[in-house]
């Protein structure tokens, strides 16, 4: 897969199948759209394209609403994602304020000259161009004129409510990672470097990881989970605590930090992904060092047998 960001002079030579929005958490619904992009990619002899931009519109159109701009999956964790799905082209495109101003018309004009655009798979709330006038009406309306096809993919529904990233962020903040995974179709997972940390776990022979993730990143609430890590492409069952660490400080920032069961390596600077799976209790202030030991010993033996 070919990854082109940080300009908005892209150029693809062939003709294409593209695919349009935000793709935060790349959830099932998401996961519809790029199968039947790369299945008519395949079918009509054309290269499939995803394009996205490089932060959410709302991030710039409504800078006061912070919660707005929290992310389920990052650029860097959506690329890693992509690059198994098989594309051709992932277009991380810089929102601009020209492009936020571009009409209907305009961007289609734009996608049509610089990607050689055959087909347009889309879901049925899509909406493009200035004040979000466009939809996929709008789409079809052009389609002679401008000589591709519009595929229009009905969104997938959970309970009667459409599977969407408000939906899964909804979840996520209240805790029910397993709702969340559900929706996804995969774990939620967070992806960063592993940082020097205080190692008061060394001293308790309890050895952890600790990873400080963007600030946009969205979190599960504080607390205890059980998860899977990632190292060099092996899978570890885990305990993370997201959180500030109350017992060690009263002034720590919200990090991750991670026992590996089973394993003894120096992993500092790798970089690792943590995956969660279930919740196991709520973060709290331990009296003492020795207190926290024991709970953790008791939060390995619940993960060790989920």
């Amino acid at each position: 897969m070919e990854y082109i960001r940080e300009t908005i002079d892209f150029k693809v030579a062939n003709d294409t199948a593209i695919t349009l929005g935000k793709f935060d958490g790349l959830h099932k619904g998401h996961e519809l759209l790029i199968e039947n992009l790369i299945k008519i990619s395949n079918e009509k002899n054309l290269k499939s394209v995803a394009f996205t931009f490089d932060i959410p519109p709302v991030k710039l159109v409504k800078e006061d609403k912070l919660s707005q701009n929290k992310v389920i999956t990052t650029n860097d964790e959506k690329h890693y994602i992509f690059e198994k799905t098989g594309l051709d082209y992932l277009i991380e495109c810089p929102f601009r304020k020209e492009i936020m101003m571009m009409s209907p018309i305009d961007f289609i004009k734009w996608m049509v000259k610089s990607l050689n655009v055959k087909y347009f798979i889309v879901g049925e709330d899509f909406k493009f161009g200035y004040k979000r006038q466009g939809n996929y009406i709008t789409l079809k309306e052009y389609s002679k004129q401008f000589g591709y096809k519009v595929l229009v993919i009905t969104k997938i529904k959970d309970e009667q409510r459409d599977i969407s990233s408000t939906y899964i962020r909804e979840e996520l903040l209240s805790g029910n990672i397993r709702k969340a995974n559900s929706l996804l179709g995969y774990e939620f997972f967070v992806k960063s470097k592993v940082i020097q940390g205080n190692k008061i776990g060394r001293t308790i022979g309890i050895p952890t990881i600790n990873m400080i993730l963007p600030p946009n990143k969205i979190l599960p609430p504080n607390g205890v989970y059980v998860t899977s890590v990632n190292v060099d492409e092996k899978w570890y069952r885990g305990v993370t605590n997201v959180g500030c660490k109350p017992t060690i400080s009263d002034n720590n920032p919200i990090g991750i930090e991670t026992y590996i069961i089973d394993f003894c390596q120096d992993i500092y600077g790798k970089e690792v992904y943590v995956s969660f799976l279930d919740f196991i209790r709520e973060e709290r202030k331990f009296n003492s060092i020795e207190e926290l030991k024991h709970q953790m010993i008791s939060d390995i033996e619940i993960a060790k047998k989920w």
